[in-house]
């Protein structure tokens, strides 16, 4: 089994894809309205409208209600991205951080207020753990 991607439920799709595809630097590919994904080098981000959420079941999901899953992205130099952010991001949860297991982290919430966590592993536990 291999985890393929993670969908996000939106009022807004044309509002969170073009945040992410801000943060990510990578465009996004769109089926139709209500459903776009964008593919990184190990994962997808699959956005979907809340108009998707009656064909898998109805009442399901809630956009801009998650408070238990956290997006995470690795990046090459975080400090370099917080930088870069900082022209267009309002407000940041926390500033770059070296966490206890090795990674230094950026935290911020994308428009429907789910938490995105962009990092770069910074110790060498940290890189072996992602091959670098």
């Amino acid at each position: 089994m291999n985890l393929v991607s993670v969908r996000v439920i939106t009022d807004d799709p044309a509002r969170l894809v073009a945040f992410y595809e801000k943060v990510t630097g990578t465009a996004a590919d769109w089926a139709n309205d209500d459903f776009a994904e964008v593919r990184t080098a190990s994962g997808t981000l699959a956005i979907g409208s809340t108009r998707t959420v009656p064909l898998f079941a109805p009442g399901s999901a809630r956009p801009a209600d998650n408070r238990s899953v956290i997006l995470e992205f690795r990046v090459d130099d975080v400090d370099a991205v917080h930088t870069e952010l900082r022209t267009w991001v309002e407000e940041f949860v926390t500033e770059p951080t070296t966490l206890p297991w090795g990674n230094r982290s950026l935290l911020l919430c994308d428009p429907d207020g789910n938490l995105v966590n962009l990092f770069t592993p910074v110790t060498p536990a940290a890189k072996e753990r992602f091959g670098r």
